[in-house]
């Protein structure tokens, strides 16, 4: 269905690291506008947190998650030892030295990784710390479990969608992202991400093979939703989907379950990579995941934050003081 991965971060210390740190992924995602705080030890790098630079409106100075960054964080190097203190002082003392190295922003967030298990080196730095959540499938699970543990409306919509509808894999970014841009232009929608980054990502990540397009075609052969998978060593994200305004309901529904059943094949964590609202959280909790929580770190200078305050109360005010993205 999909290409064989080549085998990525082979070569990145486990914990934390993902797709989403990626350089190649951070300079598409950025236009080149990143750096990493690093510590090391002798010549290894033992702790790594990259962050990324705009200037928003041409006055604040910001760092955020860049588009479809799901999450980010420090990396930290485990010392191996058997005493969990130990570990936990080694990563709080690296933990400090990158905190030491971010530069001054009017306002700075990230969501992190969820193997960064705590936050508090960041708390007793002043930064404010909340949760986010995303869901997850395990390889441990089997194909039958995971239909299973679904909720019977999500079988539902994936069997009437599987009797209307052939998946297979699009051979051809392009014919993705035309389809996505259309629909978004029949709702009368812009692209969140940025048309041009969405592209160059989409274009990369299937080019690398760290990712794949997988289409639901009706029976004249025209495609009617879409999905886009990435993947590093340990998970696969459920990035992107798209359907036409006629399209079965099931049919993204459909295509996730196929990326599932990927996942379990390849021995990687199926991750529903977040959601923002109570819809998008009704629509996947009907997969069976299991909840994980992802932590954000924020911290806003003084004026930012009096200007943020200020911008809210006015009428018709939008998100451009907004933490996340």
């Amino acid at each position: 269905m999909a290409p064989t991965p080549t085998e990525v971060l082979s070569t990145r210390p486990a914990a934390a690291y993902s797709i989403f740190h990626e350089p190649w992924w951070l300079d598409i995602a950025t236009g080149g506008r990143w750096c990493t705080a690093k510590v090391t030890q002798g010549s290894r790098v033992i702790g790594e947190m990259p962050y990324a630079l705009a200037t928003r409106k041409g006055l604040w100075r910001v760092s955020r998650l860049p588009p479809l960054t799901r999450s980010l964080g420090p990396v930290i190097e485990p010392i191996g030892s058997a005493c969990p203190d130990a570990e936990f002082r080694h990563h709080m003392r690296v933990t400090a030295h990158l905190i030491d190295q971010l530069p001054g922003c009017d306002s700075f967030f990230q969501i992190f990784d969820h193997r960064v298990k705590d936050a508090l080196a960041f708390a007793l730095r002043g930064f404010g710390v909340s949760a986010r959540y995303t869901l997850h499938i395990g390889p441990d699970c089997t194909t039958v479990e995971a239909w299973a543990r679904m909720s019977a409306r999500t079988r539902h919509a994936i069997r009437h969608a599987a009797a209307l509808l052939t998946v297979r894999a699009i051979e051809r970014p392009r014919e993705f992202l035309d389809f996505y841009e259309a629909n978004l232009s029949a709702r009368s929608r812009t692209n969140a991400y940025g048309t041009d980054v969405m592209h160059e990502l989409v274009n990369a990540f299937v080019e690398r093979q760290a990712g794949y397009l997988l289409g639901a075609y009706d029976r004249h052969g025209r495609l009617v939703g879409g999905i886009g998978i990435v993947w590093d060593c340990e998970h696969m994200y459920y990035l992107l989907s798209s359907r036409s305004q006629t399209a079965s309901g099931g049919a993204i529904s459909l295509l996730v379950w196929s990326a599932i059943q990927d996942a379990i094949k390849r021995n990687l964590t199926f991750d529903f990579d977040g959601f923002s609202n109570a819809a998008a959280y009704a629509f996947l909790r009907g997969f069976g995941g299991t909840l994980i929580q992802r932590l954000g770190v924020e911290r806003h200078g003084m004026a930012y934050s009096l200007a943020r305050t200020i911008r809210r109360g006015l009428p018709g005010a939008n998100d451009a003081f907004s933490a996340s993205l």
